[in-house]
C-alpha cells in the first residue's frame, strides 16, 4: 500500500459540561495494531480510577471488564470507538479510529529523525504557558 502503515489514531479529550466551550484536547497516541489502541485506553482508565468519584470509578471498570471486549472486536473491524466517562461536570472522552500513517525517515523507536530538530515550532501564548506544536512534524522519505 505504498509505505502506509495501517494503524489507530488515539485521543483523550476533556470537556466541560457546565460551559459551551469546545473540548480540550490532552493527549494523542500512534497505535499500530487494535490491542495497542485499547490498551492505551485502559492504561489511563486505570490510571486515574482511584481519584473518580464512585459513580464514574462504576463506569470506568465496567468498560474495562465488559465493554473493552466490544470496543476491541470493533477496531480488528477498522471501526472507530469512543470510550467516556463522565466526573462531576467534566465528561473525558478517548477515541480510536483507523488511520494510515506515512513512515518517517530515519525513525528509531522513539527517536526522532534529524530534521524534526530543524522545525521551528509555533508557540500559542495562553495566560500562564506556552504551547509547542510538534505535531506538525513530519519527515517523509524522499522517492
Amino acid at each position: 500500500m505504498n509505505g502506509y502503515i495501517r494503524g489507530f489514531w488515539c485521543e483523550c479529550w476533556t470537556e466541560d459540561l457546565t460551559k459551551t466551550e469546545t473540548p480540550a484536547f490532552h493527549s494523542s497516541f500512534d497505535a499500530h495494531s487494535a490491542g495497542q489502541a485499547d490498551r492505551w485506553i485502559a492504561i489511563a482508565l486505570r490510571t486515574i480510577t482511584p481519584a473518580l468519584d464512585s459513580r464514574a470509578s462504576d463506569e470506568a471498570w465496567e468498560w474495562l471488564y465488559e465493554g473493552r471486549i466490544e470496543t476491541r472486536r470493533a477496531l480488528l473491524c477498522s471501526k472507530p470507538c469512543t470510550v467516556s466517562i463522565n466526573q462531576g461536570s467534566t465528561r473525558i472522552t478517548w477515541t480510536a479510529r483507523p488511520a494510515l500513517f506515512l513512515p518517517l525517515a530515519h525513525r528509531r523507536s522513539l527517536e526522532l529523525p534529524p530534521c524534526a530538530y530543524d522545525f521551528k515550532p509555533h508557540t500559542v501564548v495562553q495566560p500562564t504557558m506556552i504551547v509547542y506544536s510538534w505535531d506538525a512534524v513530519f519527515c517523509l522519505r524522499r522517492s
